[in-house]
């Protein structure tokens, strides 16, 4: 029923770019662009790649493991160390440009809109401020989502859903590349300067990302340049390791929270984990979170005082004004409850927008365009609601940045425009510090609302943005307005202070939309500087994670959902036990003989509709008795480095010994190995042989056909294996299980569902 060319953009529309030889098929296929593209989230798509965590064991690893000595071997180590030193300290640079040039950026812009809206207090006209404001927002936020919509997609939103798949194992177009980090920075800054409802916080996870696959490869592809140093790391293994590290880096960076950022990377990313790399780990986000810290106390003035870990601090909270009793933990219960359904309203409403992005808005200049409306209107909404309100405080004693008079009186100041008329985490740390009677309960109540469908209109926008910062404003809103009508019951009583209530109501209400548990409470507790408050906020989280799954899925979740990417969770569905390995592997197999002719290689490679990456290799003896055998498994990207450098049986026999080819020629052509059609093999090259014995993993992993689907799915997750081969009881390659074939199976509202599979 879908025709090819509704499919043609679909790659723009996912946020993800379909493979680089897009550019051949766009020449030929004329123009068409659909206005609707049908989108069904009961898809898996075939456009993603897994990544090779196993280490092919072939014959040229062996001989390399066997000459590396100890010595050898620790370099290995030390280098690895030094790589994640250095992904925390970029990471950190990276940040402290970030926190620099938003604040600069953000201050002009206040600055400029303050002193227009003063002057024009005083003699009418204010619309013309308004529109100032508006244009302002909307022309910064359209440089950066042009940036982010023509030059590289996968820049948009928080990236933690791109990374999240990453370190599941699906290898997502131009996810860790040079240009999306350059990308995502410039864009960053660009639209939380823009007003958006959005956080600088997300991004960071990604930019720390890239960071850390860039570093750990020793060459970047985008500048052509091959530093040729940290070779021995060219391989999806080690690549993968760094990237959890640097997504670690990125977190502490981000909130000040180096452990944090460990169980971060432990609870959504990494499926394989180790003792050592959580060290490394570790030490990357101190390392990240400490140059951060140092960089920005030498930029504040006060070179010895290492007061700001992260981009946001929330202040220190006191314990002994501050303490908690027995008789608040119901009441903290409570406020997850709320923050769990509030958060799966959120995201409801999101998913819904979300198909109607995918469907409509699916034009890069259409994105932009979207982005430049949500700016401008989030302007006028704030411009209003500081028009409208008559909420007026006095000005001494309070820490405001860009106090507005407005309409009140001299020497007051209007409260919502602390709320409005600031970057979102300035009035994050307002809400949670500001003395009791600071707000107005009308004046939260209206920028709850407001804000709660501002910052849902805004995630998914063609910019790059986190919804950390204005999930934590929307919950600590309604946080200290819950506290404030708690002291009103309880006649001002001591323990009712709207600060802390704000605080759990953040927690409750970012937890409720992106269900992190372990990471978020030490997260939250690492950025407050308070370990008594753990318990409370681990309750919030736990109840708001139920609450809402209730509901709906989290946030990145429904994300990575929608983009049909085959996800693999921890465990396979609960009710799958009565399928076996041979109803869910794919058949038939495209085997190759031990000792095979180029032409068919060739052939089988160039074969599009079957596009696969790994070949069991079987015994290739004309003698019928005797049963083909697996005898191992290769890779495409072995088989085109083979084809590549010409290793052919013939050209071995000849005078002209060529040298033989070592691992160093497969990790020079990684991560982009050639398409086949760049290779040019001649007629009588046809007819040659090529032996594939000393390049084949000889000992892949198999199973045999009877084994149940959640026996496949555990060895298939913890191993991080690409391609599973599926054996009969005389060893002969009766299937193979791929990601694609395990990750079909949900668990639905009616039991286990099977998604179909599609090319886009």
């Amino acid at each position: 029923q879908l025709t090819p060319s509704s499919f043609l953009r679909i790659g723009q529309l996912s946020n993800v770019d379909l493979n680089e030889d897009i550019h051949e098929l766009e020449t030929e296929v004329p123009r068409q662009r659909p206005n609707e593209i049908p989108h069904n989230e009961k898809l898996l798509s075939l456009k993603y790649e897994s990544l090779d965590y196993d280490n092919s064991e072939n014959q040229l690893f062996l001989e390399e493991e066997r000459r590396i000595n100890h010595a050898a071997f620790r370099t290995v180590e030390i280098k690895r160390w030094v790589i994640c030193a250095m992904i925390g300290i970029l990471t950190g640079l990276v940040a402290c440009f970030i926190d620099i040039a938003v604040e600069n950026l953000a201050g002009l812009k206040y600055r400029v809109v303050k002193d227009n809206i003063d002057k024009f207090t005083a003699k009418g006209g204010l619309s013309f401020s308004l529109l100032l404001w508006a244009t302002l927002n909307a022309s910064v936020v359209m440089v950066g989502s042009l940036i982010v919509a023509f030059i590289e997609p996968v820049a948009a939103g928080s990236g933690i859903p791109q990374i999240k798949c990453y370190l599941n194992g699906v290898k997502i177009p131009h996810v860790v590349r040079l240009k999306t980090l350059v990308i995502k920075v410039c864009g960053v800054i660009l639209s939380v300067v823009g007003g958006l409802a959005v956080g600088k916080e997300g991004p960071m996870i990604h930019s720390g990302s890239v960071i850390a696959a860039g570093i750990s490869q020793g060459r970047s592809t985008s500048l052509k340049r091959d530093f040729k140093i940290f070779e021995y790391f060219r391989r999806d293994t080690e690549k993968r390791d760094f990237v959890s590290a640097g997504a670690a880096a990125g977190v502490s960076a981000a909130f000040g929270a180096p452990v944090g950022g460990v169980l971060f990377s432990l609870e959504e990313g990494a499926s394989f984990w180790n003792q050592f790399l959580t060290w490394r780990i570790f030490f990357a986000s101190m390392i990240s979170t400490f140059t951060l810290n140092s960089v920005l106390s030498v930029y504040h003035g006060n070179a010895w005082d290492l007061s700001s870990p992260g981009l946001i601090n929330f202040g220190r909270f006191d314990s002994e004004k501050m303490g908690y009793t027995i008789q608040e933990i119901p009441i903290f219960i409570f406020m997850g409850v709320v923050g769990g359904i509030l958060g799966a309203l959120f995201n409801a409403l999101n998913y819904w927008l979300t198909m109607f992005r995918i469907r409509y808005i699916h034009r890069p200049c259409l994105q932009v365009v979207e982005a430049m409306l949500v700016a401008a209107v989030t302007a006028t909404v704030g411009f209003v609601m500081i028009y409208c309100s008559r909420d007026c405080q006095p000005i001494q004693g309070s820490s405001v940045a860009y106090p507005l008079q407005l309409f009140c009186a001299d020497g007051e100041y209007n409260s919502m425009a602390t709320a409005f008329f600031n970057t979102p985490e300035k009035s994050v740390v307002n809400l949670f510090h500001d003395p009791p009677g600071s707000y107005n309960p009308m004046t939260l109540g209206m920028f709850t609302l407001m804000y709660f469908f501002l910052a849902c209109w805004t995630y998914g926008l063609t910019v790059s943005a986190g919804v950390f910062i204005p999930s934590l404003l929307i919950g600590a809103a309604w946080g200290r307005l819950f506290g404030i009508s708690l002291s009103y019951l309880t006649k001002g009583s001591i323990w009712a202070d709207p600060g802390k209530y704000a605080l759990m109501g953040a927690a409750a209400q970012l937890g409720g939309i992106v269900r992190m548990t372990l990471s978020l409470t030490v997260i939250m507790m690492e950025a407050t500087g308070n370990v008594t408050y753990g318990f409370p906020i681990m309750l919030v989280l736990m109840t708001a994670k139920i609450v809402g799954d209730y509901f709906v899925e989290g946030l990145y979740d429904m994300h990575i959902q929608l983009q049909s990417v085959p996800f693999l969770h921890w465990e396979a569905p609960v009710t799958s036990h009565s399928l076996t390995a041979r109803e869910v592997m794919s058949t038939p197999v495209t085997c190759l003989r031990r000792i095979e002719r180029v032409g068919t290689v060739v052939d089988i490679l160039s074969d599009t509709s079957s596009n696969h990456n790994g070949f069991p290799v079987v015994e290739s003896n004309p003698d019928t008795t005797q049963v083909a055998g697996l005898r191992g498994l290769i890779l495409r990207s072995q088989l085109i480095v083979l084809l590549k450098h010409k290793v052919f049986v013939e050209r071995a026999n000849l005078s002209l010994v060529q040298r033989r080819l070592k691992l160093k020629d497969f990790r020079d052509a990684y991560p982009r190995f050639p398409p086949i059609q760049s290779i040019h093999v001649s007629q009588d090259e046809r007819e040659c042989m090529i032996d594939l014995s000393e390049f084949m993993n000889p000992s892949p992993y198999t199973v045999p056909q009877e084994a149940s689907l959640p026996r496949v799915f555990k060895l298939f997750r913890a191993l991080g294996l690409r391609h599973l081969v599926v054996v009969d009881n005389r060893n002969e390659v009766v299937g193979m299980v791929t990601r694609k074939d395990l990750a079909r199976y949900r668990l639905g509202k009616e039991g286990l569902e099977e998604l179909s599979l599609a090319q886009t």
